[in-house]
């Protein structure tokens, strides 16, 4: 991986990576919704690989793998960070399925399935899953649910990696409870979907092979399983622990 002068050889180095960056956005794929795309995430995270190469001066082994990791990662975020890729209205018709979902269950007492959801929201099926498919990103916790603004931008209410107050109360000792009793009553195939992706850090195509389904279902299947979760999780959070733009403001 070094040249004759001893420098490191940058061509040979990014063809050995290229696999970790293409693995890192396969992964930050079901995360993220489906109008983003694979290819711009890898170019993104081929400027963190070559930004880390340049960097790191102690080898190029286990540990230059994991400062990669971080770069390539961090430079795929940094590309999407200006955008607002899931739109309010599809933000709004997800609240209204998380409503629905708790409504549901309160009723029959168990989780209810695609179809009862879909009838009960007046959608066909299709038009549910279609809903679903479009909602990859939807994730367990927004920073908005706590803050109350909806002008954060994308990257607060997906990937905050700091004290910020979701951290906060996901470190809660009785929210990891409900979270751990509310994974447990999911439907066993969205439960295998969380535990693949989550647990075994398998991409959705991964667990499209392991599960025979499409990849687009395993998506769906993800999407629905974070929306029964929110229902469970949000129902949890006291609404002392939330703000309204007025209060972040300091009003």
């Amino acid at each position: 991986m070094y040249t004759a002068a001893g420098q490191p050889d940058k061509e040979q180095l990014v063809q050995r990576f290229v696999p970790l960056v293409k693995r890192i956005a396969y992964h930050l794929m079901a995360r993220l919704p489906s109008n983003v795309q694979f290819d711009d995430l890898v170019q993104n995270g081929m400027i963190g690989l070559l930004d880390a190469i340049g960097r790191f001066e102690e080898g190029f082994g286990a540990q230059f793998e994991t400062y990669a990791t971080q770069r390539v990662r961090g430079a795929m975020l940094d590309g999407l960070r200006e955008n607002d890729w899931l739109p309010r209205h599809l933000r709004r018709e997800l609240r209204r399925i998380e409503t629905m979902i708790t409504q549901l269950e309160q009723a029959h007492g168990r989780a209810p399935s695609e179809r009862e959801l879909a009838d009960s929201l007046g959608l066909s099926l299709a038009d549910y899953q279609k809903t679903l498919q479009e909602a990859r990103g939807h994730q367990l916790v927004y920073f908005e649910d706590f803050a109350g603004d909806e002008d954060d931008d994308f990257l607060e209410r997906h990937f905050t990696d700091n004290s910020a107050d979701p951290l906060r109360l996901l470190e809660d000792r009785n929210l990891r409870e409900h979270l751990v009793a509310a994974i447990d009553r999911l439907p066993e195939r969205e439960k295998m979907v969380m535990a693949l992706y989550y647990e075994q850090e398998l991409n959705l195509r991964e667990i499209g092979a392991v599960m025979d389904v499409t990849e687009s279902r395993v998506c769906q299947l993800h999407s629905q399983a974070i929306a029964r979760l929110r229902a469970q999780v949000m129902g949890t959070v006291p609404a002392a622990g939330r703000k309204t733009k007025k209060e972040k403001a300091g009003g």
